[in-house]
């Protein structure tokens, strides 16, 4: 063994006593229910022991180079949202095969714009009580932001002492939706265990953050700018309601008529618009109610209808309904529920009642109202940083991530400019920096909330060319 292979090897051996127990139990898994024939792809699954915590993963290697392509850890937003929602619906290998999935579990098809094209990747359900994620006591199982991350930050250091040879990969953590609050504290933790000299070492490099809550009440707010840009209202009522509600639209006094008033317009122009993508369907539970419209709050704090799912199965009659996005991850909830698949999976019966792809009964606090003093934090450390946001999301507007970024005070190093697939425009970026920092902020044109998931050929582009640091 090689001097500085049996060093590494040592100081693993270490901080695995240190911290404890790496892993209750992980395994290599060559067939999935729904997918005909061999995985072409390596995917491990396991559970990463975190005291009464135990976190569920899906690690999936690079179809290119395993060693040499990035490390990414993947998280996806809610919070509660199972990672398998990013790896079958946004940028894993897998997606499911809705023309041809009748019977009891659904069919699985390859994803030919997957990130594992350009990276190993490990989409991790968090917090607890996400995906198949579970505690051993109740007590465990109340959660916030901060515990969260830390925990998030542990599993990540055990899950690389249980895999030393990607110590050295280029690390980068990524998420969207409501990620873009825990990500950037992640990366905090990371970036301060590197300073105290924490075990092991992490090359980490930077991190991605897609459609990102980032100050809620802020993101929220900027909803009605958004509604205007995008003709979803029109100028008279865009600039009433912005002069008789102060430019407020969230926490609204109740005795502002005037503004009450023009928030009832804006009730009436959009409460029949999908949030997720103003282009597409919203998926209606019920028949719309005839009754003239009230000034209805949900319409500006409902973060999107991305979360929203339908007790459907696959093959359940839904041809009479006009076609809505929600009706896709019906398919998720079937395939994870099966008994076959959980068991190939590795999960200990028992563990979870049932899985649902967006966990809405979570115990969770929100206590890091905004990420933006993480993002000032992080530039003195010279990281790489890509913010991209699908242009026709309401539920985290493009608009309001643009003005964060630049509240941020960096050079512009490349201004506004398209960037473009096969010749076409995919959307516009711009490139700030700061000594060493580099923030890439991108739209896609066309994409909604989760872009990979609408524009998935045009978001691999993107991540391929800004990993290998060239122009979008």
């Amino acid at each position: 063994m090689a001097p500085a292979a049996a060093l590494l090897s040592c100081s693993c051996v270490v901080v695995y006593l240190l911290i404890g127990n790496v892993f209750a139990s992980y395994s290599i898994i060559k067939n999935l229910p729904g997918y005909s024939g061999d995985l072409p792809f390596k995917l491990e699954t396991g559970v990463g022991e975190l005291d009464e915590v135990q976190l569920f993963y899906y690690f999936i290697e690079s179809e290119r180079s395993p060693e040499d392509d990035p490390l990414v850890l993947w998280l996806t937003g809610g919070p509660g949202c199972s990672a398998f929602s990013g790896l079958v619906y946004e940028i894993g290998p897998l997606s499911f095969d809705y023309e041809n999935s009748k019977g009891n579990i659904p069919k699985l098809l390859l994803n030919p714009y997957s990130w594992t094209k350009v990276a190993n990747i490990i989409f991790l359900d968090q917090p607890v009580g996400t995906g198949f994620s579970y505690a051993t006591t109740w007590q465990a199982y109340n959660m916030k932001d901060t515990l969260s991350t830390k925990q998030t930050y542990t599993f990540l250091r055990k899950w690389l002492i249980a895999h030393p040879k990607f110590l050295s990969n280029e690390l980068y953590v990524a998420g969207d939706s409501y990620s873009g609050i825990t990500v950037p504290v992640v990366v905090q933790e990371i970036s301060d265990g590197m300073d105290m000299g924490q075990e092991p070492r992490m090359n980490l490099k930077g991190y991605v953050l897609g459609n990102p809550a980032t100050d809620l009440h802020k993101d929220l707010n900027s909803r009605i700018r958004f509604a205007y840009l995008k003709a979803l209202i029109s100028y008279e009522i865009y600039k009433s309601t912005k002069r008789n509600c102060k430019g407020e639209y969230v926490n609204v006094d109740p005795s502002n008529g005037l503004c009450l008033a023009n928030l009832e317009n804006v009730t009436r122009c959009i409460e029949r618009i999908d949030t997720a993508q103003i282009l597409e369907p919203k998926c209606n539970r019920h028949s719309p109610k005839p009754t003239p419209p009230s000034w209805n709050r949900s319409i500006i704090v409902e973060q999107d209808q991305y979360h929203n799912d339908f007790l459907l199965s696959p093959t359940d009659e839904v041809s009479s309904r006009p076609w809505c996005r929600n009706y896709n991850y019906i398919y998720s909830s079937t395939w994870a529920n099966d008994k076959i698949v959980q068991k190939v999976l590795g999960i200990r019966e028992g563990t979870i009642k049932q899985w649902v792809r967006c966990n809405s009964s979570l115990s969770y606090t929100k206590d890091v109202p905004t990420s933006l003093v993480y993002h000032q934090n992080l530039i003195k450390k010279g990281y790489q940083v890509l913010i991209y946001s699908g242009d026709h999301d309401m539920a985290i507007p493009y608009v309001a991530t643009e003005k964060w970024i630049k509240s941020l005070n960096l050079t512009v190093q490349y201004g506004w400019q398209p960037w473009l697939v096969d010749g076409q425009v995919a959307g516009y970026s711009v490139v700030y920096s700061q000594k060493d920092y580099h923030l890439t902020f991108a739209t896609v044109k066309g994409g909604g909330h989760t872009a990979p998931e609408y524009k998935p050929k045009e978001c691999l582009a993107m991540i391929f060319r800004w990993f290998a640091e060239y122009p979008l």
